[in-house]
């Protein structure tokens, strides 16, 4: 037999399968990772058997030389998959393989964990053993310890007891009076428990739950789409549609958008499902991800739950997929292969005979237009459960407390309902979606703006860090005393951050504790689960967070939410920026009233009349799609076109951008002669330049920009694409193409 084997190297050139013959003692299956000899040196690489076949095509065959585990690492689900990524994401072939396991593995710099662990040798008499060591003290006691003990014991834990006893633990093993053994063991996260009893369904849910187990049942690969006002109870639809999936033998995986959420998340389905449950996210060490995904691959976990990498889990008898939040744009890989968590869900589901589930209590555009047109099956929950109301939402117009004389971050409005909730030992959030003190530093007298060095982007000041930091590449800087340009001491910060709001809060209510959520204090392990809990048990009475804090979570004894700038995303240059400003404004505000106790929502903003600010207030999903739908349309935005974008990047300016304009040049050429006359105007953009966020760690962006009208040609354009920039992929030192991208900077 011969393997086709994809060597893990990731370059163009050697991204295809070759031949290596089977040794008769080596038992290779499709999907094992081996070691075999490779170039003019046979030098040992990596790889991934992909196929097998009982003849080759040519008679000088290498052998391979080992497997590197036991067992194989790849489904063939997931080698189908990494093969439709290959052609879908302009990705190599290799680089697909590779994230369907943990990066650890490559290069074997993982291991599974051994302990060592020692018991009493068969036959022995204690009283006997422990008379003959009395003048080896420091062995007898730990021979008196494993037979008191009566079971095996390890080697840590002798340790414990008795410090530095691993000499006497190897003596009496030579001795005859212990024996040794090996255990492996899997390392595993900590876990945070939370209630979660079995409720009774509402009709709604009732409804939603049979849809999805009758999706699952049929094995189809149906998408159904949640569409559920927040608190309305989409967890327990979840938590009950993975029971039916799990009784009908299939197993499950569930998707969420932050890595803050999934310590909540898995607290709730571990008080369900006890250790049936497997975590997969970054946060992870690379012990815990490499036996939490062994778990996964070996059956001993029905359910994963994790960020967008889980979504490659080797989930072996795959019957449903749930993704909440499915509108974040975290779901986008920002890295190749520029993956969409929801596009491989899909295509998983279809491969593997399952179902997917997108909830949202304010779906994408494009998932809630597929919905009304009937390509996905529509599921609504249309109230809180229990009755429960949505949170009143006050509108606060900044420029009018400006007018009253109100010159601080909080409006008289928000200072007076945190005034009573905290009065009435309730808490609150408060939601800025800027990290840091100030969002830049600039000179009074000259206006020049502090920049990163290595990116084209202004330094946000941290104040609990006296210093600036890029939040592209990580840069700091100290806080100069006078301006770099002029001279002059007129530096200032401008903007509010977290930092600052927490800091106005202590200046308002100096008793009151607080607790902060976002990239910067989150960069420990476990902060999550250890800021979560502790809010959760009432240990602070105010967070104040970006947005890690704005969806999924829910505290009981929140009733006050306060949104400290709502404008932020609301005209930033993207065709989206509505759309994610009224997603962010609903989801923060359902923090508020998820219990008995009713909610208010303080929403501070310079535009009070703004449509998208309208429907937030209302919390109108429906009125708010039929009127960006509109707007879409007329502009031919998507759905009703398709966005692509090619980006250059190179440390060298003058090749970034001579590489972006030949290629578009051509490009524009390639596309016009496959669209012919009759699709003339189906091209409606092309256009190459400098990228809005030109420097990025040391490297200038260029960037083109391609809008195509959805036609019954669209295809063939994409193909065009795909062929030209598969021969053009090497014009510069980095040339990616996305499609439908997330981010335009």
């Amino acid at each position: 037999m011969y393997a086709e084997v994809i060597v893990d190297i990731a370059h163009t050139a050697v991204d295809r399968r070759f031949t290596y013959r089977i040794p008769e003692e080596l038992p290779v299956s499709v999907g094992h990772h081996v070691l075999v000899p490779f170039g003019q040196g046979d030098h040992k690489k990596e790889g991934f058997v992909v196929a097998l076949k009982s003849s080759a095509d040519y008679p000088e065959i290498k052998d391979v030389s080992r497997i590197i585990e036991r067992y194989p690492v790849l489904l063939p689900d997931q080698i189908a998959l990494a093969e439709w990524m290959k052609d879908a994401y302009h990705c190599l072939f290799v680089d697909a393989l590779r994230l369907m396991i943990p990066a650890q593995m490559r290069g074997m710099r993982v291991r599974e964990k051994k302990v060592r662990t020692v018991m009493l040798a068969g036959g022995v008499d204690p009283e006997a053993v422990s008379e003959a060591l009395k003048n080896a003290p420091a062995q007898k006691r730990v021979f008196e310890l494993v037979a008191k003990l009566g079971a095996e014991a390890s080697l840590p834990d002798i340790n414990a007891f008795y410090p530095g006893s691993t000499a006497a633990v190897k003596a009496l093993i030579r001795k005859g009076f212990l024996t040794e053994q090996s255990e492996t063991v899997f390392r595993r996260p900590e876990k945070i428990r939370l209630h979660a009893p079995n409720h009774t369904l509402t009709d709604a849910q009732t409804h939603a739950a049979d849809a999805i187990r009758s999706a699952v049942a049929r094995a189809e690969g149906d998408v159904l789409l949640l569409h559920g006002v927040t608190g309305s109870g989409k967890t327990e639809v979840y938590l009950r549609a993975i029971e039916d999936c799990l009784s009908l033998g299939k197993q499950a995986i569930v998707l969420v958008p932050e890595i803050s959420l999934t310590p909540q998340t898995v607290g709730r389905f571990t008080d369900r499902f006890g250790d049936r449950i497997a975590v997969l996210h970054s946060r992870l060490s690379p012990g815990e991800r490499f036996d939490e995904w062994r778990r996964i691959r070996l059956g001993l976990a029905d359910i994963v739950i994790g960020a967008r990498s889980a979504v490659f889990a080797p989930v072996e008898r795959l019957g449903l997929i749930i993704i909440d939040e499915e509108h974040e744009s975290s779901y986008q890989s920002e890295t190749q292969p520029r993956y969409l968590a929801g596009e491989i869900a899909a295509r998983r589901v279809k491969n593997t005979g399952g179902a997917l589930v997108l909830g949202s209590a304010t779906p994408s555009l494009m998932s809630y237009a597929r919905a009304l047109s009937g390509k996905y099956e529509l599921l609504t929950l249309p109230d809180r459960v229990a009755g429960r109301p949505l949170p009143t939402v006050e509108v606060v117009n900044m420029r009018d407390e400006l007018l009253m004389g109100n010159n601080s971050i909080f409006s008289d409005k928000l200072t007076e309902r945190m005034s009573e909730c905290l009065a009435a030992g309730q808490q609150a959030m408060l939601f800025i979606n800027r990290r840091g003190y100030a969002t830049f530093v600039s000179c009074r007298s000259c206006g020049y703006v502090l920049k990163c060095d290595n990116c084209d982007i202004s330094m946000t000041y941290h104040k609990t860090e006296s210093r600036t930091r890029c939040h592209y590449c990580g840069a700091v800087k100290p806080l100069p005393k006078e301006c770099p340009n002029c001279k002059k001491p007129f530096i200032k910060q401008f903007g509010i951050g977290t930092e600052q709001v927490e800091e106005a809060v202590h200046t308002l209510f100096p008793a009151v504790r607080t607790l902060r959520m976002d990239t910067d204090t989150m960069r420990e392990k476990g902060s999550y689960e250890k800021l979560l809990s502790a809010f959760h048990r009432r240990e602070a009475q105010v967070l104040i967070g970006t947005q890690m804090i704005a969806k999924g979570h829910d505290f009981p004894n929140v009733t006050l939410v306060g949104v400290v700038a709502a404008d932020t995303t609301l005209n930033l240059p993207d065709y989206r920026a509505p759309e994610r400003t009224f997603q962010l404004l609903t989801q923060v505000a359902g923090r508020a009233g998820r219990d008995n106790l009713p909610g208010r929502v303080v929403l501070q903003t310079y535009e009070p009349n703004h449509p998208i600010i309208r429907f937030a207030k209302a919390q109108d999903y429906p009125g708010f799609f039929h009127y960006e739908i509109a707007a879409r349309k007329k502009m031919l935005y998507p759905p009703f076109s398709l966005f692509l974008r090619i980006v250059f990047a190179d440390r060298d300016e003058r090749t970034a951008e001579r590489a972006c304009l030949e290629y578009a040049k051509a490009l524009e050429s390639a596309l016009r002669a496959a669209l012919g006359e009759e699709g003339r105007l189906d091209l409606l953009l092309l256009v190459a330049a400098e990228a809005p966020v030109a420097r990025i760690s040391g490297y200038t962006r260029y960037q083109i920009l391609i809008k195509l009208l959805r036609t019954k040609r669209l295809k063939d354009a994409l193909e065009t694409v795909s062929v030209f920039h598969d021969a053009h992929r090497d014009a510069c030192a980095e040339v990616q193409l996305e499609i439908n991208p997330q981010e335009m900077f």
